[in-house]
């Protein structure tokens, strides 16, 4: 029993080492990112005429503006600074500030969570006070 629990204890590392490393791929790889979300509401909010583009005449920012934005982001450091002072954010729980929103992570979860608990609370009073002593009683 000892030497199961200690396998499954060593199996948590890796999976929480894996699993960051897929959400940081997934939030840094994937197109539409904060400086093109922020270009793009700024082209829609233009005139609405010429196509969008990350520099040049047709962008409402600047070259330089445009690396700003990128060095605020940490878009400018390579993947694995950025992905070592993401981990080390997430450990310290900083979940930074929402791209989106512009509002802090860890109040918008504080906002949410009272619903997340009632609905998780309900599932869980159904399924263990109601659907198993049905099934019991079933069969």
């Amino acid at each position: 029993m000892l030497s199961y629990f200690l396998r499954r204890l060593s199996l948590v590392v890796p999976t929480f080492l894996g699993v960051t490393v897929l959400i940081f791929a997934i939030t840094r790889f994937v197109p539409g990112g904060p400086v093109e979300r922020m270009l793009a509401n700024m082209h829609s909010q233009g005139d609405g005429g010429g196509s969008l583009s990350m520099s040049g005449s047709n962008s409402a920012l600047s070259d330089e503006q445009i690396q700003e934005l990128n060095a605020f982001y940490g878009l400018d450091k390579p993947v694995h600074v950025a992905y070592f002072d993401w981990l080390t954010n997430l450990a310290s729980l900083d979940l930074g500030e929402s791209t989106r929103y512009y509002e802090p992570v860890s109040d918008m979860i504080a906002e949410r969570l009272p619903v997340s608990l009632f609905y998780g609370g309900m599932t869980f009073f159904i399924s263990y006070f109601i659907s198993i002593p049905l099934g019991y009683y079933k069969a």
